[in-house]
């Protein structure tokens, strides 16, 4: 019996693998995603708080959450699905010189790249957030551009369209082997089947590394975990993210907004890492962050909390996803290590490897891979990551 042959094969029906696969459909590609999950997004997709930021701090993420927010805002207009899109913006409060300073620097660097941020007085931040501690404050960044959608939403509206485009989804699939034939795969094998493709495309979250090895490859990723909460729906009080970056015992920031249906939902960046895919929530998280956020905001006090979770940031060194061609293999390409931004850079890399892979590559595609070379040292870090 002859092996199903596709023109590329995603594993991975996440955050990054279903854009991937409805850009490539979407260019007349034969797509096959395996999953080991029974639907989309079942991953770290579905713990992903929502929000979209273009202001990081290198030329690669900037470009690429620039696109996924133009495809995130757009998308109602253009094929009717509400994603819960709303422009709400991020904010890196400062309450320390040492941060303001860190933060106008940074700030430099980013009006380069063109981004639409600016400093603002804790007079103009306290319009934004009525109420929030002024008390040392020196000023805030405030990115107007950015924003937040529900992940949910977003995911099966892109995994819909990708099925329109001629997406194959197997899910319930899990794959356990990679052939390869004078550096070039030409068999992928699951518990279910044998499969053959042009190019595969890893897009596997938490299991990217073990993916990698079956053909070879030791990758520097390592997932550790963050647990986020949401709260009850209540009228809209304030406007953007709000990151407090000042490390606390146990954390090393946390961050904070309010959805488009009025929920607040937070998250906390532990320190040090809890390395690991543990799901289960934790009593240490919300008495650890809720006071935290209080005492820099107490009008979130009476708020009541719905529920929390646990996910997963598959980190890389650096903090940078892992995206690209490699040397070793004609015909594999990699999209990992997204250290917990996949969902707000998924649909921009959706775009990206597509033009890879059909090779039509933009005029500023190699500048934007070297911010995710595989070959790099990883001696950097992004600021305030």
């Amino acid at each position: 019996m002859s092996k199903p042959v596709y023109d590329v094969i995603v594993i991975g029906a996440g955050s990054v693998g279903v854009p991937i696969a409805m850009s490539l459909a979407g260019k007349k590609l034969k797509v096959l995603i395996i999953d080991s999950f029974p639907s989309p997004g079942q991953g770290n997709n579905k713990k992903a708080i929502g929000g979209v930021r273009a202001t990081h701090s290198d030329y690669g993420k900037i470009k690429i959450s620039q696109r996924s927010i133009e495809i995130f805002s757009s998308w109602k207009e253009k094929f009717g699905d509400d994603l819960g899109w709303i422009f709400n913006g991020y904010s890196f409060p400062a309450y320390n010189k040492e941060d303001e300073n860190k933060l106008k620097n940074l700030m430099k660097i980013q009006h380069e790249f063109g981004l639409n941020i600016s400093w603002i007085s804790p007079k103009e931040y306290s319009k934004l957030v009525p109420g929030i501690c002024t008390e040392g404050l020196q000023g805030s960044t405030y990115s107007p551009d950015d924003g937040s959608c529900s992940p949910l939403l977003a995911l099966h509206a892109f995994y819909f369209k990708s099925i329109e485009y001629g997406t194959k989804y197997n899910f319930n699939e899990t794959v356990i082997d990679i052939k390869l034939n004078s550096n070039k795969i030409t068999e992928v094998i699951t518990d279910k089947g044998k499969y053959s493709c042009e190019y595969l495309v890893n897009a596997a979250g938490n299991s990217g590394k073990e993916i990698g090895e079956m053909v070879g490859l030791d990758l520097p990723i390592k997932p550790d975990c963050h647990e986020g909460a949401i709260t009850e729906p209540v009228k809209r009080f304030f406007g953007p993210m709000v990151v407090d970056m000042r490390p606390a015992e146990g954390s090393a920031n946390y961050y904070f907004y309010q959805n488009n249906e009025g929920q607040v939902v937070f998250c906390i960046t532990p320190a040090p890492p809890i390395l690991g895919t543990c799901d289960d929530s934790t009593s240490v998280f919300f008495p650890q962050v809720a006071k935290r956020m209080v005492s820099l905001y107490p009008r979130l006090a009476n708020l009541k909390v719905r529920r929390s979770w646990r996910g997963q940031y598959p980190m890389t060194p650096d903090g940078f996803p892992i995206v690209g061609k490699i040397r070793e293999i004609k015909n594999y390409v990699h999209t990992i290590g997204m250290c917990g931004q996949g969902f707000m850079l998924g649909p921009g890399l959706g775009e990206l490897i597509a033009r890879i892979i059909i090779d039509e590559k933009a005029s500023d595609d190699d500048k934007i891979l070297k911010s995710f070379d595989p070959y790099r040292d990883f001696s950097g870090m992004e600021a305030f990551k």
